[in-house]
C-alpha cells in the first residue's frame, strides 16, 4: 500500500474523529478546548495514534485523554460507520503539547527581544 494512500486515509479518520469528539456525552472531554492535531496510521492500517492537544493544564489535558480512552469503542464504531474501509484501525490517543510548547518557545522569543 503507498503512503499517498494511507496520508489520506489518515487525514479522514481525523476529519471524521473532528466531528465525532463534540457528540461525547462524557464530562471529561470539553469539545471547545479538544482539538485532534494528527493522526498516523500504521502501514497496514490495523493501529492508529490520535494525537490531541487540549487547552489548559495538565489535569485537563489527562481527564480528556481518560474520556476518550474510555469512549474508544464507540469512537471506533463510528469511523468505521463514517469511512469505509475492510478493517477499521484500533485508535491510541496520545496527548500532544506541541501548541503549548510552541507558546514556550513563542514567550522566550518575545523576553529576549525586549531585553534588545
Amino acid at each position: 500500500m503507498r503512503y499517498e494512500r494511507i496520508d489520506r486515509i489518515s487525514h479522514e479518520i481525523q476529519r471524521e474523529l473532528a466531528s465525532i469528539i463534540p457528540l461525547l456525552k462524557d464530562p471529561r472531554i470539553i469539545p471547545a478546548i479538544t482539538s485532534v492535531t494528527a493522526v498516523r496510521a500504521t502501514r497496514d492500517l490495523s493501529y492508529a495514534n490520535v494525537y490531541i492537544s487540549v487547552l489548559g493544564d495538565e489535569t485537563a489535558r489527562l481527564a480528556t485523554i481518560e474520556g476518550l480512552n474510555s469512549a474508544k469503542g464507540f469512537i471506533r464504531r463510528e469511523i468505521s460507520a463514517r469511512v469505509k474501509l475492510r478493517i477499521t484501525p484500533e485508535i491510541t490517543f496520545v496527548s500532544d503539547d506541541t501548541i503549548e510548547h510552541g507558546a514556550h518557545i513563542n514567550e522566550i522569543l518575545k523576553d529576549l527581544n525586549v531585553d534588545e
